[in-house]
């Protein structure tokens, strides 16, 4: 795993189950919140600027966590997103990317498809069976405790890019 990281140059996130833990706080009014990780957003917007493509999509309608990765500097962010593989497609198509170059991050069923299209499947140490059995890597962290700075980091450590100028501004 540690060999593909060399080339990565695009990491997408799944939502619910990997930037968050999965669970939904529910107010008195019906507003449904999460929670995210710090050491995660810190880990995604230095890789933002450090040049690499950040993306999300995530099958919820979570606003929160556009507005959460837009304030990252994440301006990619499908929410709602039915068919993630379609999603996927069309950014790398929009962005010339190469799918060997993309890491993806899921957790669930959901994330299945758009995992075997993807050089570089990973998942967080909760994902579901069928996830963890197509990833490449399985992050020792759970979804929402830092699986993502987890990946994140090895990927900028191997490119020498971890502990560069832009690590020390937020």
């Amino acid at each position: 795993m540690l060999d593909k990281l060399k080339d990565i140059d695009t990491f997408i996130f799944d939502v619910d189950g990997v930037l968050t833990d999965g669970g939904v706080f529910v107010t008195e009014s019906g507003e449904q919140t999460r929670q995210f990780n710090i050491k995660d957003g810190y880990a995604i917007q230095l890789a933002v600027k450090c040049g690499f493509n950040v993306a999300a999509i995530s099958g919820s309608r979570s606003k929160i966590a556009l507005y959460r990765l837009n304030s990252l500097g994440v301006k990619d962010v499908y929410i709602g997103a039915h068919t993630k593989t379609l999603n996927f497609k069309n950014f790398i198509e929009e962005r010339g990317i190469n799918p060997q170059k993309v890491m993806y991050m899921g957790d669930d069923i959901p994330d299945l498809e758009v995992m075997k299209l993807v050089g570089l499947p990973v998942c967080p140490a909760d994902a579901a069976e069928e996830i963890k059995a197509i990833s490449a890597y399985i992050s020792p962290l759970n979804g929402g405790k830092g699986c993502v700075r987890d990946v994140i980091e090895k990927t900028l450590k191997i490119q020498q890019k971890w502990m560069g100028e832009q690590a020390y501004s937020w």
